[in-house]
């Protein structure tokens, strides 16, 4: 049984299999739950709850800044972090606003460990 959940979000089917190869090589038998869509994180995270959430920020439909919004009213339990090619300012503005992290794709293995060890995303 695993000892933590990881809520993975985004549209690109490779870029979840990237970072949860990651994720299983941080945290070995960590559950990993991969959605594609906003919603489709919305619905996932009800039946969960997650303890961490990494979600892309440009996907179709609901992105990510609006599920983090979403999921932290509803989880604020969950460590949440964007992890988003998507560097601009105003994205990490609004990340900051909502109370979510922000890592940068490329992730870096040990940008991820942070999270996972402290819930914080690096400076």
């Amino acid at each position: 049984m695993s000892d933590k959940t990881v809520l993975l979000v985004d549209d690109s089917r490779v870029a979840r299999m990237m970072t949860a190869a990651m994720i299983e090589r941080v945290r070995p038998g960590w559950r990993i739950v991969e959605a594609a869509s906003g919603e489709a994180a919305l619905t996932a995270a009800q039946g969960l709850p997650p303890d961490f959430v990494l979600l892309d920020v440009n996907m179709p439909g609901m992105g990510g800044l609006a599920a983090a919004e979403r999921l932290r009213a509803e989880i604020p339990a969950a460590r949440i972090s964007l992890l988003t090619a998507n560097i601009q300012d105003p994205v990490r503005r609004r990340a900051e606003e909502i109370g979510v992290g922000f890592l940068v794709k490329p992730l870096r293995e040990a940008d991820l460990r942070q999270f996972l060890e402290c819930g914080q995303a690096p400076s």
